[in-house]
């Protein structure tokens, strides 16, 4: 059996070791259009900003190692130009010659490239992308003399590389079409991540596109559609990526709705000799249930390693994805999982959503630091639909968890029910999952009558409310949603007259938990109440910034 694999890094690499694994006796060629065959493209801005300090420890695995331990031959600054269905053949070009190359089977993980700003200018010296390992040390290079930079894009590797450049003390802006940094997520969450940036000292432009990049011999100011313009020395285009389907669309195979390409849980295509993996293919929503094309490693890998063995004669299923990620902006971390809030609305689903502050470890013990939850849940049946987090410490641990419940189908019921490691320096009695299933049972039980920050404003904006602050006048003194009256809920046993019975009353304190007390004494004597979800961190971080 032969078996040719187009592309490395990610899903190429995993196809092709695990083919070996499945088949000794097939002759595996992988064919990599770059110098590197597998290489962590997460981990280039963190070599950009030094973190990561040698070059070496970017490469995965050499073309050596591929021969030495799994007889894999690699053909590196080999691009392959077609493919030829019915002869079951590819052309392929290196710096001599075209060749054709005849396969049993063929994987194609040929991944992305750079979005492309198409823009004047966006070719003069000085102007980069950050996608491949040379990028980067071309990148690195040209730092030297650098005293200001711009990023094109907010996204991920947008982030990630701003934060580097401002880490080696370079003036850095982010430029953002979106009204938001990190679109993928709920725009509450944006919220934070700016403020923080900017205390950092990176500049933020929100809403706006680049126009125009302008310089004599380099770069020297980029013209945004806003009309401003900033000078800067160097500018990173990271507006995102487009999948390399040339290939698979010149050889007739089927491309989804998505936008890219078809294959079926065994990574095959419409062609049955050829699979596919990585950021070209569509894979399946584990919530949604629709197609859906997520370029992220960790899905790379697993499709890679589905489509290996089952090219290779064995038989593995890829069931889907989740869309599980999360990102370091500086000493902020951003995740989610699953349906955020929007999508889940765009879907037409039944649910609703509840907000969970709390610290990542007992408060007592030292370095105890905020995080808010944010959980999306289906009506009636309590399944969880989706997740979102931000905050300093533990965001990662909490992702995991969550994710894995959505993969499990467990309800929220589950989640205020598992048994969590607990001891004060690495979480609480009640860990923050535990707490956030515990807060979305409540409102399936009917035990709470819970309002986000968001519909609390629509809400006042039409109707005569009332807005109890129920924490002390310490802290309603140090800020309170606007038109808030004060009663401590330790006073409120013997305050509660004083607020008018006819009103619908939204009762917060800092987190929830008093004000959740408070909820449960007034429905009992008859007010129509709610506790204002996410408590007053909560209101500040989705509406006040």
């Amino acid at each position: 059996m032969r078996i040719l694999i187009v592309g490395g890094v990610a899903a190429g690499a995993s196809a092709a070791v695990k083919a070996r694994r499945v088949n000794e006796q097939a002759e595996i060629i992988i064919f990599e259009k770059g110098p590197y065959v597998s290489f962590a493209n997460c981990g280039l801005p963190y070599y950009v900003g030094g973190e990561i300090k040698e070059k070496k420890n970017l490469l995965l695995v050499s073309k050596k190692l591929f021969k030495d331990r799994f007889n894999i031959d690699v053909r590196l600054n080999h691009e392959v130009l077609r493919i030829i269905p019915e002869e079951k053949a590819i052309e392929v070009q290196n710096a001599e010659s075209i060749n054709k190359e005849f396969y049993d089977k063929l994987i194609l993980a040929p991944g992305s490239k750079p979005a492309d700003l198409n823009i004047p200018g966006s070719d003069k010296p000085g102007v980069f992308t950050l996608f491949t390992v040379d990028d980067a040390d071309n990148l690195k290079r040209s730092l030297e003399d650098v005293k200001s930079a711009l990023v094109v894009g907010g996204g991920f590797i947008g982030l990630e590389t701003a934060e580097a450049l401002l880490s080696r003390g370079i003036d850095t802006t982010i430029v953002e079409l979106a009204p938001q940094l990190a679109a993928g997520f709920d725009p509450e969450f944006s919220i934070p991540v700016e403020r923080h940036l900017r205390e950092k000292g990176m500049h933020i432009h929100l809403g706006a596109a680049v126009s125009a990049i302008k310089g004599a011999a380099r770069v020297e100011k980029v013209e945004l559609s806003d009309g401003s313009c900033v000078k800067t020395d160097l500018v990173v285009i990271a507006i995102g990526s487009k999948p390399q389907l040339e290939l698979a669309k010149n050889a007739g195979l089927e491309i989804g709705e998505r936008g890219g390409l078809v294959v079926d849980a065994s990574m095959q295509t419409s062609d049955a000799n050829i699979y596919a993996a990585g950021d070209i293919v569509e894979s399946l929503h584990l919530v949604s249930k629709q197609m859906v094309r997520i370029p992220l490693a960790g899905s790379a890998n697993k499709q890679g390693r589905v489509a290996g063995a089952n090219a290779a004669g064995g038989k593995l299923l890829f069931k889907g994805v989740l869309g599980t990620s999360i990102i370091k902006a500086c000493d902020i971390t951003l995740a989610r999982t699953g349906l955020t809030e929007g999508q889940a609305r765009d879907l037409g689903r039944q649910f609703f959503v509840c907000y969970s502050p709390t610290f990542q470890h007992a408060g007592y013990y030292p370095g105890a630091k905020w995080m808010i939850c944010k959980l999306v849940v289906e009506e009636y049946t309590g399944h969880l639909l989706g997740a979102e987090i931000v905050g300093w410490e533990g965001v990662d641990k909490r992702i995991d968890v969550l994710s894995t419940a959505i993969y499990a189908n467990l309800t929220v019921f589950d989640l205020e029910n598992l048994d969590l490691a607990y001891a004060p320096p690495f979480g609480a009695a009640r860990d923050p999952v535990i707490m956030a299933g515990m807060i979305a049972s409540n409102v399936i039980r009917q035990e709470g009558r819970i309002i986000t920050p968001r519909q609390l404003d629509e809400l006042r904006q039409g109707k005569d409310i009332t807005i109890l602050d129920c924490r002390t006048q310490e802290e309603y003194a140090r800020g309170h949603v606007e038109g808030a009256i004060l009663i401590p809920v330790d006073e409120l046993r013997k305050r509660y007259q004083e607020i008018d019975p006819d009103k619908k009353v939204v009762i917060y304190c800092r987190v929830g938990y008093r004000a959740n007390v408070g909820f449960r004494f007034l429905i009992q004597k008859g007010f129509d109440a709610y506790n204002l979800t996410g408590g007053y961190l909560g209101y500040i971080m989705s509406i006040m910034g």
